[in-house]
């Protein structure tokens, strides 16, 4: 690649590093504006970076700006970037400031085969959504001495095409994760429809909201069981009005 070529693809990352920069403090700027119209500290949202269709370069960038929590749907994606990422701090930590640790979420539906391969590499497990599968991951962090966090996925939007548990079985099943020894329960997950009509965003978000404060009502889970994770890249705002703690974003930051 002669000189010119190099300076333009230089020229090509550093514009989109600062486009990444640029949407992070708009969005962490409409999670404030948000938390201000409903009464809420700012600091008690979580933003994670959901890197599914991300390119490497762009994945290194929101490390450098100081995202540690990193969100992944797939399994073998979810492998890929976290050895990758690991190997970017470990090269990168002694020319700049880097977190020492990254994070990783599991957002996207698991199957119960797949569980061992990633069980190790997560820090929250945001869909389960089935016995079969809360047994599995309890079955496997037994085995490997650890009790990762997980969220119970509800799907209150009623989408047959969505995974999650139906609305009226979401609290027997928090029951039954509850009392897995190797699982920590902490809280909900749900995804709105995609649709403009935001009346029907918030009342997703509003019924998993109840769902979750029944199940705390109940005393059938620990304090620990204290997250909502909702809201994406068109939705956020409204999550955090709804009491989300959690909002998975990767197309507002990355796009």
């Amino acid at each position: 690649m002669g000189l010119p070529l190099v300076k333009k693809w230089v020229d090509a990352q550093s514009d989109q590093m600062n486009k990444i920069a640029e949407r992070l403090e708009r969005i962490r700027e409409n999670i404030a504006r948000a938390c201000d119209r409903v009464g809420r500290n700012p600091n008690k949202i979580k933003l994670i970076v959901v890197t599914k269709t991300a390119p490497v370069e762009s994945v290194h960038q929101v490390v450098r700006l100081g995202c540690t929590d990193l969100g992944e749907n797939r399994v073998q994606h979810l492998k890929q970037v976290v050895t990758d990422v690991e190997e970017f701090i470990a090269s990168e930590s002694q020319k700049a400031a880097l977190p020492a640790k990254v994070n990783w979420h599991m957002i996207g539906h698991l199957q119960r085969n797949k569980v061992k391969q990633v069980l190790k590499l997560l820090s929250t497990i945001h869909s389960i959504d089935t016995l079969r599968l809360a047994e599995e991951i309890n079955t496997q962090a037994g085995r490997l001495d650890i009790t990762p966090k997980v969220l119970l996925q509800v799907n209150c939007s009623g989408e047959p095409q969505k995974y999650g548990v139906p609305v009226g079985a979401a609290v027997h099943l928090a029951e039954q994760i509850a009392t897995m020894p190797n699982l920590k329960l902490a809280g909900l997950m749900t995804m709105a429809p995609l649709t403009r009509n935001k009346d029907v965003v918030r009342s997703c978000f509003v019924r998993a909201r109840e769902i979750f404060e029944e199940i705390r009502g109940e005393k059938i889970v620990t304090n620990q069981f204290r997250h909502l994770s909702m809201g994406m890249s068109q939705d956020y705002e409204i999550a955090v009005e709804e009491g989300a703690t959690m909002l998975r974003i990767g197309s507002a930051i990355f796009a």
